[in-house]
């Protein structure tokens, strides 16, 4: 990458850089972008053969109600050291200002 292009996008990311940092990101960005130009070569050789797995779809089923209605919410109440109707009571852990 470019001296100018480094610039450009330090700036667009609201980044600050010093003139021995950009010199220091314009040989390590060029680099990483070779390797990426090199992943993106074998990437694109894969692509061209058969795939080696079967084709992917999603599968879809109907939702089916497997307990009847307050089956297991009587045996929770029940365990429970306190409750409030229908509902568990539980300890206080949230504090709030008065």
């Amino acid at each position: 990458m470019k001296k100018a292009e480094i610039e450009h996008l330090a700036t667009l990311s609201r980044i600050k850089l010093s003139e021995s940092e950009v010199e220091k990101f314009e040989s390590e960005l060029s680099s990483i972008m070779t390797y990426v130009s090199q992943v993106s070569e074998i990437v694109a050789k894969d692509t061209d053969s058969e795939p080696v797995v079967g084709k992917v779809h999603n599968v879809f089923r109907k939702d089916k109600i497997s307990n009847a209605a307050n089956e297991f919410s009587d045996d929770i109440l029940r365990e429970m050291p306190e409750t409030d109707g229908r509902y568990l009571q539980v300890k206080k852990i949230l504090q709030t200002e008065e």
